[in-house]
């Protein structure tokens, strides 16, 4: 076990404080705090790999305890239950940036566990978790070529800022998450206001500059507490690379005809061949998961040395040009908004649903509980790429494409006060082959202005690639999905004509240039422009009208301190008003209130309805209203809702009444003039100074003196 070791620095404005040695002392464990956050992460791995183990079995857990925040969870068993969005998310940011790190020959299975135990509310725990892992691998003695640094990037009044605080996120125009080594960036993630390439360039850049301080803090903890490194495997690299130059000699041919065919499942059946051709090598003492892996480095190496050498890509493009492209909007009858978007082989069937304030989203983070009136969902079934498989609930992978359009898409939509409909995108993948999340953007986009979503402008994604040897390189545009898995990088920019919304970066290898960054961003607009021109065939702009079948909405706006008056005891008021009326009405704590229907009027008699209770009434004003109850001075008439005033049987007509019900009685619905208020605050009424009949105001001095 390592001794207590504790390393501190200033960053960013707060302290930083890396320990390791008091806690988890079985596990390679470090405890970081930023401000007042604190995440634990803890490494273990297995000292045996399993059998016939040909990949690297990674995992990380990200989880957030409701006692970090002093709060106790939501729901019946008062326990935190399955991962939230949030926790899956971070899972993944956590996951990419190190995962190529880890030294090829390396498969043992590694799991990684970071667990937030205290949140001020202030600071992210997504930071301060990466950065604990980061020294948690690095004093492992794991083959963990890192260390990793990590930043959050804001930019507030055209500044860019280090760890923006949660408040000040909001005011910012980009939350960017870049990770990596001093070498290079190894992952990008944010969501941007229509920011330009140089600036999110220069963004991800600051963000390398910053973090470098937080590795040298990890590399000198390290020196001093490390544990020894781990005794591999014997190294078979000769005799691994023996078998290699023999499946080279059995499949070159076949794998180079095999990539020149275009259509993908053509060319996967090729690809199936020449694999069992050399099937026959495992009699001479090799496995079938040595064969396999030879087999798949002899691939890559044609693939990528056809894009190198030649400039010529798997379905014959060069490294610049776009896919087929089609789009369809308007495809689904009954549904409020649909696009069918079509490029290449990669294709998505995306629909919109527009909903009133009950179809939010509550969600119950550590930061408090709130609603989300946006939800964009991705899925991804096994059809899509001709395979069977296991049909379940959404996975990690599901949950980040469908983030990743949400952050491209949100930031052009209209504000709630200006459109406050609740908004469902869900996205279908129905083919793939290549960059299915930025497909979902292009059609989501596309489903919102079919919705009549007034989007402020349309919105568009690309994904670019890289094949990197030594100092040569290529940046593709529009990837395959072969050149997804053979490749060094997944780049997808989304934005609109003017900028950047959403950058999201992965990298295979350990680190790309600033050039290479440059180059791929600068294709990537490119790229975007020319898909935003083929969208625009479809459509340019929302329609003008919300669908006939979607529910109709009006706002309006109630003093705070008549809330209670329109909600009535126990609900009453508000129960008798969606009742009779038939509209759903939300009313929130600053007094907006939402009323919502598919018919207009319903949507006008709530409103009415409403209006009257909240109303004050005004002197020389006519309304309509029910005796509800008569007394021998005069009668009691109950107006604009529940508010009642006082007919006096003076005001009753032009002449001397005898009996109040010589001339009203209750039940009678009459209209009245509002003729002022009493020392007490009460109405007084008039029924002689108003015409029954058209309800306009009489003078009753000219009455008087024509009698």
């Amino acid at each position: 076990m390592v001794d207590y070791c504790r390393k501190e620095l200033e960053w960013g404005g707060r302290r930083l404080v890396l320990e390791t040695g008091k806690i988890a002392r079985q596990a390679h464990s470090v405890v970081a705090t930023y401000g007042e956050t604190t995440v634990m992460a803890n490494v273990v791995a297995n000292r045996n790999v399993a059998p016939d183990q040909d990949f690297f079995p990674l995992s990380v857990h990200y989880q957030e305890k409701t006692f970090a925040a002093g709060r106790i969870p939501g729901g019946f068993f008062k326990r935190e239950g399955k991962p939230s969005e949030k926790e899956v998310l971070t899972s993944r940011l956590i996951d990419r940036p190190i995962r190529p790190l880890f030294l090829d020959s390396f498969k043992n299975e590694t799991q990684v566990v970071c667990t937030v135990l205290s949140h001020d509310l202030q600071n992210d725990p997504d930071i301060v978790a990466l950065i604990a892992t980061s020294a948690a691998l690095t004093i492992s003695g794991l083959p963990f070529l890192g260390p990793i640094g990590a930043a959050r990037v804001g930019r507030i009044n055209g500044q860019f800022v280090l760890n923006p605080s949660i408040a000040d996120l909001a005011s910012s125009e980009l939350d960017l998450v870049v990770a990596g080594t001093t070498d290079g960036v190894l992952m990008v993630e944010s969501e941007a206001k229509e920011l330009t390439e140089e600036v999110m360039l220069d963004a991800v850049l600051f963000g390398q500059q910053q973090y470098a301080t937080v590795i040298r803090a990890i590399i000198e903890m390290a020196e001093a507490c490390a544990h020894d490194p781990w005794e591999l495997a014997d190294d078979q690299s000769d005799r691994l690379n023996g078998l290699k130059k023999d499946v080279h000699k059995l499949v070159q041919k076949d794998l180079v005809q095999a990539y020149g065919l275009q259509v993908k499942q053509e060319r996967v059946a090729a690809l199936n061949a020449a694999k069992a051709s050399v099937a026959s090598l495992t009699e001479q003492g090799f496995t079938t998961l040595e064969v396999s892996g030879a087999f798949k480095s002899v691939e890559k190496d044609i693939v990528r040395g056809q894009i190198l050498d030649q400039g010529v890509r798997i379905d014959g493009r060069d490294t610049k040009t776009v896919r087929q492209i089609a789009s369809e909007v308007g495809i689904l009858p009954r549904v409020h908004g649909s696009s069918l978007f079509t490029r290449g082989e990669t294709q998505a069937l995306v629909i919109a649903t527009l909903g009133t304030g009950d179809d939010e989203q509550l969600i119950d983070a550590l930061e408090g509980s709130h609603r989300e009136s946006f939800m964009l969902h991705y899925n991804f079934p096994p059809y899509s790429v001709g395979e069977t498989g296991r049909m379940s609930g959404p996975g990690r992978r599901e949950i980040g494409h469908g983030k990743l359009a949400w952050r491209a898409i949100r930031p052009l939509l209209p504000s709630k006060a200006d459109y406050p409909y609740t908004i469902r995108v869900v996205s279908e993948i129905t083919e793939s082959n290549g960059s299915s999340s930025m497909a979902t953007v292009c059609g989501s986009s596309l489903a919102l202005m079919d919705a009549g979503v007034p989007l402020a402008k349309p919105v568009a994604g690309i994904a670019m690639g890289l094949i990197k040897e030594d100092k040569k390189f290529a940046v593709l545009t529009d990837i395959l999905g072969d050149e997804d898995h053979l490749g060094d990088m997944d780049f997808k920019v989304a934005g609109t004509q003017d900028g950047i919304t959403a950058l999201q970066m992965d990298i295979k290898i350990t680190s790309i240039t600033q050039e290479i960054m440059k180059i791929a961003l600068e294709q990537a607009k490119d790229g975007r422009m020319h898909i935003l021109g083929e969208m625009a065939k479809a459509l340019t702009s929302a329609r003008a009208e919300t669908p006939s079948n979607a529910p109709k909405m009006r706002v309006m706006t109630i003093p705070r301190d008549k809330i209670r008056e329109v909600i009535g005891t126990g609900g009453k008021v508000i129960k008798d008003i969606v009742e009779t009326t038939g509209a759903k009405i939300d009313i929130e704590d600053d007094g907006t209130v939402r009323i919502s229907s598919v018919q207009d009027e319903s949507i006008q008699k709530a409103y009415d309805r409403i209006l009257s209770i909240v109303s004050e009434p005004e002197v020389g004003t006519v309304y309509v209203g029910t005796v509800v109850k008569v007394m021998e001075f005069g009668a009691f008439v109950n107006f604009m809702g529940s508010r009642d005033g006082l007919v006096h049987i003076s005001e009753l007509a032009p002449r001397r009444v005898n009996k109040v019900t010589d001339v009203v009685n209750v039940g009678d619905v009459i209209k009245v003039l509002v003729i002022g208020l009493d020392d007490r605050g009460k109405v007084k009424l008039s029924l002689k100074q108003v015409d029954q009949e058209t309800g306009e105001k009489i003078d009753t001095h000219n009455l008087r003196d024509a009698s």
